[in-house]
């Protein structure tokens, strides 16, 4: 049976709305998470006193404290599923503390409530950062556009009164109001945020372009194609809901187990209390008997079983750069039987660099001179290619000359005068150039690299290919998941095929799925899911989020992540270190393990114990120390995954 605690997290896992009513929102989570905190303060303050054998008026009122405290929100939760006909844990737990109050045994009755307290305020937490970071996500459109009238003229507006039909103007370093289709103008738009691209694209008439991108140094004339609720941007946020409400339906099961068991201790208690009376038992002999009965089947041995394992996973996991949001994650993380790699940011560094240097035979030119060339010429740019070409010569260690007469032409490159000589870099379509340059580019590209052909008064010099590099840690990564799910990790990207099918073959992946939109990656997740497989998502961007919350378990990169990943996924990677994939899911296979010797040795425990105080007179405090036994029992078998040894330890 599944702990009290895990159920009530479960029903609200990060990145997915709560069942039952939604919780309100951050103001609410925080209050409910300062109670928790008091409580915890006065049960942690009570204890030492009550075992230092203090007077109970030192440790009674603190106990009070933690009772008032933390119950509040577990006993108005309990009430109003009262309220729908509906028996559930929380009411069953304020029932149990109590009753343990009533026969003195308060501590016990505290510890429960802490316990609840905790985690329901955790539970609210996550609930509220998810629900912000969608919302936030819609801050990423504009909130006015410039819309152009008859007459030239143009007005102000707020992009949600745009129409299809209308015609706005983008200039340069603006984010574009509204999905549509550029009718003049050209310019480079970073897109990463829908794509995931990790270079501008080049836009010109006719092309399309996304809501919430930004636009470079072009104006830009857009029709707009669909109306603001239908932009790329809040398809993604409802496709993040709408997948994130997908996980409701898994604890349909849970909620039943939850129903029965409630019920039915509540009616076993009732009938330990009840039958005795009929057969003329004394009230305070029968009272004793139903008391002692409700401690010692209630769940905390249980909820003890489950937890100390997996947060002792994550308490290791977080010492070493992985930050798992919940302990219902950490169970997941080791079910998955496929992974999903996103491309740009996760299996490589997100940044590009110059990879390939191409002198043309019949330039003259060496590799270092034709670097150095480009590299003054882009120097004063602000383009990402720019950055990678200069990045490079100074990786070299070369001198880079001052230019002279610069410009830059969105979608087509830079030029200007360098020692006298002009320089021209960029895109080989929009330049002039002859047969051997073409060969080269058409080669760089095929391999998957971006090619930027480099004139010298006005004669093709040579090529420079850019590429984003692999992380160090990627083809190890993708053959230890490959052993540890038995099939090889598939690739979803929204770059193009060419670049994809380079990097995955140089890791080993098979399945490459590229020019992906976020509906296009949240299907292919949902396909493998219908076929009865558990899906693990790792990505870092608002592209990635509708699969993160679509999959079993999401994983995000935690460095260059987007703020939308990083609060949809389950767990995210702090450092960046891919390696560390493998070994969490080895870790979540350990405290599965644990978890399963832990509800044994609690079941036992409270079935003995349970026997004993129907068939015979198990005393209080002997039922006490047995409850209290098994839980310490099974919380220290629990924390043997705190042990450095336990991260990386192959499972099993």
């Amino acid at each position: 049976m599944l702990s009290a605690v895990t159920q009530r997290q479960d029903q609200a896992p990060p990145g997915a709305p709560p069942a039952g009513p939604r919780r309100p929102t951050r103001v609410f989570a925080l209050t409910e998470a300062r109670w928790a905190a008091l409580a915890t303060m006065a049960f942690l303050v009570a204890l030492p006193l009550q075992l230092t054998g203090a007077p109970a008026w030192a440790w009674g009122p603190l106990y009070a404290v933690a009772y008032a405290t933390g119950g509040w929100e577990p006993a108005r939760a309990g009430l109003r599923a009262l309220r729908e006909k509906t028996l559930d844990v929380d009411l069953l737990m304020i029932v149990a503390a109590i009753g343990a109050a009533s026969i003195g045994q308060v501590m016990d009755g505290a510890l429960l409530i802490v316990i609840f307290a905790t985690s329901g305020a955790l539970e609210a937490l996550a609930t509220a950062r998810t629900q912000d970071s969608v919302r936030g996500l819609l801050d990423l459109a504009p909130s006015t556009a410039t819309r152009l009238t008859g007459g030239n003229g143009e007005e102000t507006v707020p992009t949600a009164e745009l129409v299809v039909g209308d015609t706005i103007l983008v200039r340069p370093g603006e984010r574009i109001g509204a999905d549509g289709l550029v009718l003049s103008g050209n310019s480079d738009v970073d897109q990463s945020t829908i794509t995931g691209e990790p270079l501008p694209v080049a836009k010109q008439p006719g092309d399309a372009v996304f809501a919430g991108t930004l636009n470079g140094t072009g104006a830009l004339r857009v029709e707009v194609e669909r109306d603001a609720a239908d932009s790329a941007i809040a398809r993604i946020v409802a496709m993040v809901e709408e997948a994130s409400e997908t996980k409701a339906p898994t604890q349909l099961f849970i909620e039943k187990v939850e129903q029965r068991y409630s019920l039915g201790l509540v009616v076993a208690t009732l009938a330990v209390f009840g039958i005795p009376q009929a057969f003329g038992s004394n009230l305070t002999d029968a009272l004793l008997r139903a008391m002692t009965f409700m401690i010692v089947a209630s769940p905390c041995a249980v909820v003890l079983a489950t937890m100390p394992p997996l947060l002792s996973a994550i308490a290791n996991a977080g010492r070493h750069g992985v930050l798992v949001k919940s302990a219902v994650v950490m169970e997941r993380l080791g079910r998955p039987d496929t992974v999903a790699l996103d491309k740009t940011g996760t299996l490589t560094g997100g940044t590009p660099r110059v990879t390939a240097i191409r002198p043309l035979p019949d330039s003259g030119l060496t590799e270092n001179e034709l670097l150095t060339s480009a590299a003054a010429a882009e120097h004063p740019s602000e383009h990402p290619l720019a950055r990678a070409v200069v990045d490079a010569a100074h990786t070299r260690g070369l001198d880079i000359p001052i230019a002279e007469n610069f410009t830059s032409v969105p979608g087509v490159g830079v030029s200007a005068t360098v020692r006298g000589v002009a320089v021209s870099v960029g895109a080989p379509a929009r330049l002039p150039s002859h047969a051997e340059a073409l060969a080269t580019v058409s080669e760089l590209e095929e391999s998957g690299h971006t090619a930027a052909l480099v004139l010298l008064d006005d004669r093709p010099a040579g090529v420079l290919g850019i590429a984003d590099r692999l992380r160090p840690d990627a083809a190890a990564t993708i053959s230890a998941l490959t052993a540890l799910t038995g099939s090889a990790p598939m690739l979803l990207t929204g770059d193009n095929p060419r670049a994809a099918a380079r990097l995955a073959a140089e890791v080993g992946i098979t399945d490459v799925r590229a020019g992906l939109l976020p509906q296009d990656k949240v299907t292919a997740v949902r396909e493998h899911e219908a076929a009865g497989r558990k899906v693990l998502v790792i990505g870092d961007g608002v592209n990635d989020a509708p699969a993160l919350a679509a999959a079993h378990c999401g994983i995000a990169m935690g460095r260059a992540g987007s703020d939308l990943a990083l609060e949809t996924a389950d767990a995210v990677i702090v450092r960046d270190e891919l390696t560390t994939v493998p070994k969490v899911i080895q870790l979540s296979r350990r405290a599965r393990g644990l978890v399963v010797q832990n509800l044994c040795i609690a079941g036992i425990f409270i079935s003995v114990l349970v026997v004993w105080d129907l068939a015979g007179h198990l005393p209080l405090p002997l039922g006490v120390l047995g409850h209290e036994g098994s839980t310490v029992i099974v919380g220290l078998n629990g924390l043997r995954l705190l042990r450095e040894g336990a991260w990386g330890t192959p499972s099993g």
